[in-house]
């Protein structure tokens, strides 16, 4: 088992949760033209309120600390530090907003983790073609270096970006999410220069704050063809490329995988050349040495191709048959300990940490104000066991993040899907911890990692 210190969080992100867009000066991000955009967000609903944690941030950490939370993985909002994302200076108050939560967190014996990019793009830089346009590399840096010297004497733990794969497949393949592009080739380009901008992040943190740890957390699916024919094992193969290889094959220094690039190329997705936007020593930049990989795990994908031959047209035998999330995720727990396992063995990642794990789930305060949402503590139970488990089987976990600290806005879903070990009332915004909070906290409590008589 791991000699490190384990850590055990819940997670938020700006957008969900601060509210307070028109406030101290943060300027407008591609979230908050994306909200404005019709029948983009479901019910119209938008973040200018959300959980106002940016005036109840205290409130909230005053509840994590009951909760036991040993630390706090936020977000930054970039439009609140560089409201078009182009100043050569820094807005004050953004700065002194973040710095004031960092000073709260410690203060309540709550490490904070900070992440740079969860998604609230300045929507000036959009404007400027977003992660199509490579000078957005030059914004960033000067983003991450602003905040790795104002905060870095007391954040020690940085994730660079959350989540490239929803970035790019959703924002620019599918327009589902903001900045509701549908073009392949530019998510593709896109991808290219998130991945870059982690590199570029890391070695800055690095400049300023040598002691600190920093990672990306990537979104990964652990995927099974739903029957043993070889039209499903292709399709699965794909699934995985997509979804996972393409992002964790460059970050571990293997380059993109190449079945990858052929599918692509023969989907009119990439050129058939080097593609003009990839240039010499990019592939070394992505692949920075990082201290951890984050890793978001919600459920698993049963591949069953859509071009199954009549010879081959098997029935299932693996069929995603589990209970099932408000958002029709499965639960399987299992996929997340076979995910560790494969990071482990395959990619030999040296630390990972689990940034994001939760699950939604409508249940409403009942006549006497209790939550009792035993899904989510089924959830979260089975979950963190194949969190234990793989850590004493020796897989380098060294942290659990709950998702989500909060009630939220939950992008394209509104404020429909529920994620929170906490209820949100958003018409008052009073907080009231469920059943699952409370689950959490004697978790935590019970030290589930101390060795075993």
């Amino acid at each position: 088992m791991s000699s490190k210190p384990f850590v055990w969080g819940v997670a938020t992100s700006s957008f969900q949760i601060e509210g307070a867009v028109h406030i101290g000066g943060r300027g407008e991000s591609i979230w908050d033209r994306f909200c404005r955009t019709p029948e983009k967000v479901k019910n119209s609903d938008n973040g200018d309120i959300a959980c106002d944690h940016f005036h109840r941030y205290k409130e909230d950490i005053a509840l994590m600390k009951s909760l036991g939370v040993q630390a706090y993985r936020f977000s930054v909002a970039w439009p609140r530090i560089f409201p078009t994302g182009k100043e050569e200076v820094p807005n004050g108050s953004g700065l002194q907003f973040y710095s004031n939560l960092v000073d709260a967190l410690l203060e309540a014996g709550i490490e904070p983790w900070l992440t740079l990019y969860h998604w609230d793009m300045p929507q000036p830089l959009q404007d400027d073609g977003g992660w199509c346009n490579r000078g957005i590399l030059t914004h960033f840096r000067r983003y991450t270096r602003v905040l790795a010297d104002a905060l870095g004497d007391r954040v020690k733990n940085w994730i660079t970006i959350n989540e490239p794969w929803v970035i790019c497949h959703l924002g620019y393949a599918t327009g589902e999410h903001a900045p509701g592009i549908s073009d392949w080739p530019s998510a593709l380009q896109a991808a290219h220069h998130v991945l870059l901008a982690h590199g570029v992040a890391v070695q800055e943190i690095r400049q300023s704050v040598p002691d600190a740890k920093v990672g990306i957390t990537l979104n990964l699916c652990p995927s099974e063809p739903a029957s043993p024919s070889d039209a499903d094992a292709d399709a699965n193969r794909h699934f995985d490329g997509f979804f996972n290889r393409w992002y964790l094959d460059p970050v571990f220094g293997r380059g993109y995988p190449e079945d990858m690039i052929e599918d692509y190329v023969s989907a009119d997705k990439l050129p058939a050349t080097k593609p003009s936007w990839v240039q010499d020593g990019d592939l070394d930049i992505i692949a920075i040495q990082s201290d951890f990989l984050g890793i978001n795990y919600y459920s698993r994908a049963v591949i069953r191709s859509e071009t199954i031959p009549e010879e081959e047209n098997l029935p299932p035998t693996v069929i995603a048959d589990g209970p099932r999330t408000d958002f029709d995720w499965e639960v399987h727990a299992p996929s997340l300990h076979r995910l560790l396992h494969r990071l482990t063995d395959e990619y030999q990642a040296e630390s990972i940490i689990v940034t994001e794990n939760g699950a939604s789930y409508a249940t409403a305060p009942d006549e006497n104000g209790t939550i009792n949402d035993e899904e989510r503590v089924y959830y979260f139970k089975t979950h963190t066991e194949a969190c234990v488990s793989a850590r004493h089987e020796g897989v380098p976990l060294d942290g659990y993040f709950a998702w989500s600290l909060m009630d939220n806005f939950e992008w394209a879903e509104g404020y429909s899907q529920r994620f929170g070990l906490v209820w949100v009332d958003f018409e008052t915004l009073h907080r009231t911890p469920k059943d699952s909070a409370y689950w959490y906290r004697d978790w935590i409590q019970s030290d589930p990692l101390k060795p075993s008589d």
